[in-house]
């Protein structure tokens, strides 16, 4: 399992949400996102720790927590859907006239 960590400035680094989450516990992985067209970051990412129980205290101590001038959003990440093909239409087939 993993923690979702959201409101994060562009500016943040691997190593700065490491070093934050790093009081809580042993950091296994920081993932941060970027935009496929930018390489921006998207103002998200992932942590994981080495037990369920310093992930808690982290989220427990961080979630709504005011850093780097903002106040993050910290909770346990949810699996990702399955969107299926993209395009839009549902899997429908256009209408025709």
């Amino acid at each position: 399992m993993s923690i979702y960590v959201g409101n994060l400035s562009y500016e943040v680094k691997q190593e700065d949400l490491t070093e934050i989450f790093a009081e809580y516990g042993t950091v296994k992985r920081v993932q941060l996102p970027t935009d496929r067209e930018t390489g921006r970051m998207r103002g998200f990412g992932f942590v994981e720790m080495g037990t369920d129980a310093e992930e808690d205290a982290a989220i427990a101590a961080l979630d709504g927590a005011e850093w780097m001038g903002r106040d993050l959003k910290v909770n346990k990440a949810k699996p990702r859907e399955d969107r299926g093909p993209s395009g839009g239409g549902g899997g429908r087939p256009p209408r025709r006239y």
